[in-house]
């Protein structure tokens, strides 16, 4: 994985801590899928927390030069997905991320190191 992928993947997870997204998860799938390299999984306490949560990772990844390729679930909140390339964000209301579990699903793939605000 590049660096700078490592990267901007904590700048999504710390966007989404510093705004109070639950239990930011970083993913590095680099190994288990060939389309991206780094899921960044968080939850928010609402749609209204779910789409700020997206938009702040949207605003830090550009401070990276980065823009999404492509942006799904914004109509709906409950599942919101930002696909940067190499990096993929999924941010959930709480409901939506228990009945999807991708930490089950994707659990081959190792966690990255990622510390919170909150320790």
């Amino acid at each position: 994985m590049h660096p700078d992928t490592a990267e901007a993947a904590e700048a999504a997870a710390s966007a989404i801590d510093d705004k109070k997204g639950l239990d930011p998860v970083l993913l590095d799938v680099s190994l288990v899928i060939v389309i991206t390299d780094v899921f960044v999984i968080a939850s928010g306490t609402s749609r209204r927390h779910v789409l700020t949560l997206a938009e702040e990772v949207e605003a830090r990844l550009a401070e990276h030069d980065r823009k999404p390729l492509r942006r799904e679930g914004v109509s709906d909140a409950t599942w919101v997905l930002l696909d940067f390339g190499d990096i993929v964000v999924h941010v959930f209301d709480e409901e939506t991320r228990r009945y999807y579990d991708l930490e089950r699903l994707w659990r081959d793939a190792p966690r990255m190191a990622f510390e919170t605000a909150s320790g």
